[in-house]
């Protein structure tokens, strides 16, 4: 294996056209100049250089050498550019798992804020629901704590908000007319399912409403938010939805939070260790703690 240093002291001889020009360009003596050469010439059982007067000239056996060099110089150089923009997060990819409801709230900005600031980043965003399954897979991903459960290991585990849950029900109900429902209000209501499966999420609003003295009498059963919510609209149920998943209701609709007790959901963020002090890993972590502040759930 040739060294590379001595190959570019090579470069450097043929290019300047002496020993001494070399040096200068290199910021090395002339006699270091002529240590790495000797060296070289050993390496490959070549003559590189001869004496010329009092001083000495790259053979032709060095120029045609120092030429075929050229291409691992334009190589090594766009590695070390490579190296630079990994070490400065402009390159590479990270991969975001979601929540459906957080997705759409906080993410659009700050992936396009990532974007602007990382424009050779790939971004490759996964709907991670049920909440937990992307939490091993992905670099970044947003999930809601459950009790007893440990994370992924290889990963750090940051809070981000606490989402608290609101009834949503038509403005005409006698409910709307309250600042805040107490959940006992509504253990003889009908209720509108909104979950996918008997996740964390469902586990908070029962536990609360185990807490209340009642279990909740579901008449319709969705699987997600928005179809609960408009479901809602028709008045034949109430939906109990966490702030994050409200978004723009539907014109009649009102949404009331609920107390006595208040189911709160932990809107957590796992992040791989292999890239957790990765510039766009930073950056990004810090945008979704800006978009969690300036919009936080249930407002």
């Amino acid at each position: 294996m040739l060294d590379v240093p001595r190959l570019r002291v090579l470069r450097t001889v043929v290019a300047k056209g002496s020993v001494r020009a070399a040096a200068a360009a290199l910021d090395y003596t002339p006699s270091a100049v002529s240590q790495q050469l000797t060296s070289l010439q050993r390496e490959t059982g070549l003559r590189l250089v001869e004496r010329v007067g009092r001083g000495i000239e790259p053979t032709a056996a060095a120029r045609v050498l120092a030429a075929e060099a050229e291409s691992l110089f334009q190589a090594l150089s766009r590695v070390e550019g490579l190296v630079r923009d990994l070490r400065d997060g402009r390159t590479g990819s990270l991969s975001i798992g979601y929540l459906a409801s957080a997705g759409a709230t906080w993410l659009p900005e700050v992936v396009a804020t990532l974007l602007a600031e990382f424009p050779r980043l790939r971004i490759d965003l996964r709907l991670a629901e049920p909440v937990d399954t992307q939490r091993a897979e992905t670099d970044l991903a947003l999930f809601i704590e459950s009790p007893g459960r440990r994370p992924p290991e290889l990963t750090r585990v940051c809070l981000l908000a606490q989402d608290p849950y609101f009834v949503v029900v038509r403005e005409s109900d006698p409910l709307a007319g309250l600042a805040r429902v107490p959940l006992a209000a509504l253990a003889e209501r009908g209720w509108i399912d909104n979950e996918l499966e008997n996740g964390p999420c469902r586990q908070v609003l029962l536990s609360a409403c185990a807490e209340a003295g009642f279990c909740p009498r579901f008449t319709v059963e969705t699987h997600d938010y928005r179809t609960a919510i408009t479901f809602a609209g028709t008045g034949i149920g109430i939906t109990v939805v966490p702030g994050l998943g409200i978004g723009r209701l539907p014109e009649g609709l009102v949404a009331r939070p609920v107390v006595e007790p208040v189911p709160v959901r932990r809107v957590c963020v796992a992040i791989r260790e292999a890239v957790a002090e990765h510039p766009a890993t930073l950056r990004a972590l810090e945008l979704l703690r800006s978009a969690v502040a300036s919009d936080p759930p249930g407002r």
